[in-house]
């Protein structure tokens, strides 16, 4: 294996990484600025009121995404095989 295929092997586990986190990650983004939105127009400055709904929608959101980022996952088992089994 040479520096090119380990690059390649590289960036596409990158590239995994980026697509299986990023539902999740757009989810708690969206939640914890609306409940900021929330807590500044009712000046309610309560730590912890951030982590009921960002956990809850979470969750929701794995639920839907996890087909997903599963069969993302999947692909890139496939991949790193394929690239195994194969020489050269």
């Amino acid at each position: 294996m040479n520096g090119a295929e380990i690059l390649d092997v590289a960036r596409d586990g990158i590239l995994t990484l980026i697509l299986v986190s990023a539902p999740l990650m757009l989810v708690a983004l969206v939640v914890g600025v609306a409940i900021s939105l929330l807590q500044a127009l009712t000046q309610i400055q309560e730590m912890t009121l951030v982590f009921v709904p960002k956990i809850i929608a979470i969750f929701l959101a794995m639920l839907i995404a996890l087909p997903f980022m599963g069969d993302l996952m999947q692909g890139h088992m496939a991949r790193i095989a394929e690239r195994i089994i194969t020489p050269g």
